[in-house]
């Protein structure tokens, strides 16, 4: 069973800072890719952030030069440091992982943790 666990979201105001965590547990043996994704009411769930196992970075462009992600491999850890917020950043953010599965990679999914940015 493998969980992601999520934290570090709140409210807070326009141009601001948050760092938001998420932890990977469970019977893995390595992570591949891991991102951050957010949805805002009444959108479809968008890419922020994500980062290789090799620290190789992409970053939507609504962000860029705002937001950071990074990870730590021996904690199987993923972080996402959002400077400058804005009210447009608020949404739920999830976490994702791809662990290997068979031949491929299986994708899994954090609970999502609620950033409000308010103006």
């Amino acid at each position: 069973q493998v969980q992601l666990v999520e934290s570090g979201g709140g409210l807070v105001q326009a141009g601001g800072s948050l760092r938001l965590s998420c932890a990977v547990s469970g019977s893995i043996s390595s992570i591949n890719a891991m991102g951050w994704y957010r949805q805002a009411p009444g959108k479809q769930r968008e890419l922020v952030a994500r980062i290789t196992s090799g620290g190789s970075t992409n970053y939507a462009d609504s962000v860029k030069g705002r937001f950071t992600i990074s990870r730590d491999n021996a904690k199987n850890t993923v972080y996402l440091q959002m400077n400058s917020l804005e009210p447009e950043d608020t949404a739920v953010y999830y976490c994702n992982a791809d662990v290997p599965y068979g031949l491929g990679y299986r994708a899994y999914w954090g609970q999502g943790t609620q950033v409000t940015v308010s103006s």
